[in-house]
C-alpha cells in the first residue's frame, strides 16, 4: 500500500515528547522522513524519538535549537536542507505554559510563553516559507489549543494560541496565490501528554484525548490537497468530519 507522505520531509519542533513526538511518529508512519527539533537534547528523549522513527525505516535528523533565537532557527532549517534538500511539511508544535495565575505570573514567565509559542511559530514559518514558495509546494501546520477559545486556565497560554490561530488565517490569506502551499492549524482539546499529566495529578481527566488521535490527523492534513485545508482551524470534530473517526 502506498504511503501518503512517501518521499516527503517533515520538520517538527518540540519533538522530544508529548504532542511533538506523537506527530513525528505519525508523519513517519505515513512515509515521511523527519527532522526532529527541540531546545532540550541532553535527556535522551529527542534521540529516542529519532530511534523510533528510524525503526520504521525512515531517515531522521535530530537537532537542538531554541526557536526564539533567529540564528538557531536558521541553523535548523539550513541543516535540514543540507541533509534532505527540501522541507515539505513544517509542524510548529513547540510550546511552554505555566500553572501560575495572572496575578502570580512574573513578567519574565509571561514573556517566555509569548516568545516560544508565538514568536517561535512566526520565526520558523518565516524561515521555511521562502523555500516552500521557491519550490511551489509545502504545508505549515500550526498547533493551537482548546484554550484559544475556552476560558479555563492560564491566560498567557490561551492568548498565544488565539494569536497562532489568527496568524494561521492571515498567513494563509497572504500566500493564497502561491499554488501548492497551505497554512493550516490543529486545535487539540486537553491531551494526555507527560506535561499535562503532571499538571493534572489527582484530578479527573477521563475526558481528555488520547495522544494517538494527534499522531494520525496531522499526517492526514499534510497529505491533503492544500486548497482544502489552508486557512482552516481543525479541532477533533472538524478532523473527524473530513477524515473519519480514529
Amino acid at each position: 500500500m502506498a504511503l501518503p507522505l512517501a518521499g516527503k520531509v517533515a520538520l517538527v519542533t518540540g519533538a522530544r515528547q508529548g504532542l511533538g513526538k506523537s506527530i513525528s511518529l505519525g508523519m513517519a508512519e505515513a512515509g515521511a522522513d523527519l527532522v526532529v527539533c527541540d531546545r532540550v537534547t541532553d535527556d535522551g528523549k529527542l534521540a529516542e524519538t529519532a530511534k523510533e522513527i528510524e525503526a520504521m525505516g525512515r531517515k531522521t535528523l535530530s537537532l537542538g535549537g531554541d526557536i526564539t533565537i533567529e540564528d538557531d532557527v536558521n541553523n535548523v532549517v539550513n541543516k535540514s536542507l543540507e541533509k534532505f534538500g527540501k522541507i515539505d511539511v513544517l509542524v510548529n508544535n513547540a510550546g511552554v505554559t505555566s500553572q501560575d495565575s495572572f496575578e502570580k505570573m512574573t513578567y519574565k514567565r509571561w514573556r517566555l510563553i509569548l516568545s516560544v509559542n508565538l514568536d517561535g511559530t512566526y520565526l520558523c514559518s518565516k524561515v521555511v516559507l521562502p523555500h516552500m514558495i521557491e519550490k511551489k509546494s509545502g504545508m505549515i501546520i500550526n498547533v493551537s489549543s482548546i484554550l484559544a477559545k475556552q476560558i479555563r486556565m492560564n491566560i498567557a497560554y490561551g492568548v498565544t494560541k488565539a494569536a497562532v490561530e489568527r496568524l494561521t488565517m492571515g498567513l494563509a490569506r497572504e500566500v493564497r496565490r502561491e499554488t501548492g502551499i497551505a497554512v493550516t492549524c490543529i486545535r487539540p482539546y486537553f491531551v494526555k501528554t507527560e506535561v499535562v499529566m503532571g499538571f493534572m495529578e489527582g484530578r479527573d481527566i477521563s475526558d481528555f484525548e488520547e495522544p494517538v488521535i494527534w499522531q494520525k490527523y496531522p499526517a492526514m492534513l499534510a497529505a491533503a490537497r492544500p486548497e482544502e485545508v489552508t486557512g482552516k482551524i481543525f479541532d477533533k470534530a472538524a478532523l473527524e468530519e473530513k477524515f473519519g473517526k480514529i
